[in-house]
């Protein structure tokens, strides 16, 4: 009854359907997310991309929602959450008419990016609503929140899989009109709550001073140095750049920000990794061991993004038990068992290892936003999405490209070790990423092996593919590291407790 009262005073009179709304915009940006992981493998072939080509066009679905999801931060409470709907709306029918009429790798990436600014005007806008619509609960309306994520997965990607590989690639991106249509036409009628952190008086420069000069150069750092690299800046430039947006922030706000927003915003960085890097590449890396059974590799990453779904509905009870940071580190062991067991199993238990690893990636990325808007409310929508946006920032730029470098340098490797002659036969020219130089297999040069030769190829390739699970089963032990240190800071302090300033914390 008294959630009901706050419902109504933030968020008019039909809160429900405010927050289904919002809801169905976080499915939208799913979508995308989950055709692209379906349909990178088409791509490759088509346009003749190496692996971590792939891992780039992976990566920038996700690291410009960094840049939207953090400039709308500073200005959303001004201009209003639904102009950043609209332009939301814009940018997810845009690059999908783009993708469908692309003609090579950097059409792909235009249009991706577009999507990816979309998907981060989404998440800007609908974060700080729920989060003060709910501003009793955080954590679990969150988490609900964000069932929508997996939710799009689950429900894109079976429709993906049931239009089968046969259908054109271009069919399935269009899929994303439908979600789009349905929250563009939604949030005609949508009335949008003020932020608790307007409604309690904090000031726009308060705001700023939660992330502080540190929070800033971090963040401003990583964004620059992206944009440097598919610009061709140098780095000169770049550091000029950075330096003048870090100094005028610095001038401003006057202080380095609160150490557990910093703290937090560098677990980030495992965390995004074990979650959407992973997610980004887990069709591609568990399809040799799905073509052996005879099913395809979509149905993992549509089977873990339903018990994530799952999870997250029923995420109040959870957390209540287990505190926020308790559930965190739960996750970060239960992911590690999953990520070590995916690349080890072989037939029909891959659904075994995948059910370990979709329990342990689903409550990490709510929960950390949770945490956030209940230690930082002063931060208001500035804090909340700063650390969704640096989350996506980072496996963006770093995370989903580092696991398609890792495959490409393996069985670059691998190759050269165990046949030479093979190797000078089938290998591109050298290029360049944010990782330094890498030399990639050519896809029509295997094309053209005979068959037998194909089958060495395809066997070392499947080795490389395997062993990258592995190895991202380091970032949720850092993570796990992080989360238990955290907890005995707490205790060290009188145990973790919200901070709310509608009761004057």
């Amino acid at each position: 009854m008294e959630e009901k009262k706050g419902l109504k005073a933030f968020a008019g009179e039909n809160p429900t359907w405010l927050f289904w709304a919002c809801f169905i915009a976080l499915v939208a940006t799913s979508f995308g997310f989950i055709i692209r992981t379906q349909i990178i493998g088409d791509w490759g072939i088509q346009f003749n991309l190496s692996e971590t080509q792939k891992g780039e066009l992976l990566g920038v679905g996700l690291w410009p929602f960094a840049i939207t999801i953090i400039l709308f931060s500073f200005i959303v409470d001004k201009i209003g959450y639904g102009r950043a709907m609209i332009f939301a709306f814009a940018c997810h029918i845009i690059s999908a008419i783009l993708t469908i009429f692309a003609n090579g790798y950097w059409m792909l990436y235009i249009g991706t990016f577009i999507v990816a600014l979309g998907n981060g005007a989404v998440e800007a806008v609908i974060n700080p609503v729920v989060a003060t619509v709910f501003h009793r609960d955080k954590t679990k309306w969150l988490n609900i929140l964000h069932a929508g994520w997996p939710g799009g997965l689950v429900l894109g990607g079976l429709i993906t899989l049931v239009m089968g590989p046969g259908v054109d690639w271009r069919w399935k991106v269009a899929l994303i009109f439908i979600p789009a249509v349905v929250y563009g036409l939604m949030m005609l009628r949508t009335k949008f709550p003020v932020h608790e952190r307007v409604k309690a008086g904090v000031s726009y420069k308060a705001m700023l001073q939660e992330a502080g000069v540190l929070g800033a150069a971090i963040i401003t750092i990583m964004i620059i140095r992206e944009l440097g690299r598919v610009f061709q800046m140098s780095l000169t430039l770049q550091i000029i750049i950075a330096a003048v947006l870090v100094l005028g922030y610095g001038l401003y706000v006057r202080t380095l920000g609160r150490p557990l927003f910093v703290i937090l915003l560098l677990i980030m960085i495992p965390l995004a990794t074990t979650e959407l890097g992973t997610d980004s590449w887990i069709t591609d890396l568990v399809k040799p061991i799905m073509t052996d059974i005879g099913l395809q590799a979509g149905w993992v990453l549509v089977y873990t993004s339903f018990i994530m779904m799952v999870v997250r509905f029923a995420a109040g009870p959870i957390v209540h038990r287990l505190t926020p940071l308790g559930t965190l580190a739960v996750c970060s062991f239960i992911a590690i068992v999953g990520l070590v067991t995916l690349s080890k199993t072989a037939g029909i238990m891959v659904f075994v290892a995948a059910t370990i690893y979709g329990f342990g990636k689903s409550l990490f990325w709510p929960t950390m936003l949770g945490i956030v808007a209940e230690r930082f409310p002063k931060g208001g929508a500035l804090t909340i999405n700063t650390i969704a946006g640096f989350g996506m920032l980072t496996v963006g730029v770093v995370g989903a490209a580092f696991l398609g470098n890792i495959q490409d340098n393996q069985i670059d490797q691998e190759l050269r070790t165990k046949n030479p002659a093979l190797h000078q036969r089938i290998v591109d020219a050298p290029k360049v990423s944010i990782f330094g130089e890498y030399q990639p297999l050519d896809h029509k040069k295997i094309e053209a092996l005979p068959p037998e030769k194909q089958s060495k190829v395809k066997a070392i390739v499947n080795s490389a593919k395997k062993n990258a699970l592995q190895t991202v089963a380091l970032f949720p032990a850092i993570m796990l590291l992080c989360y238990l240190i955290l907890i005995l800071y707490f205790r060290s302090k009188g145990g973790y407790k919200p901070i709310s300033l509608t009761e004057g914390g």
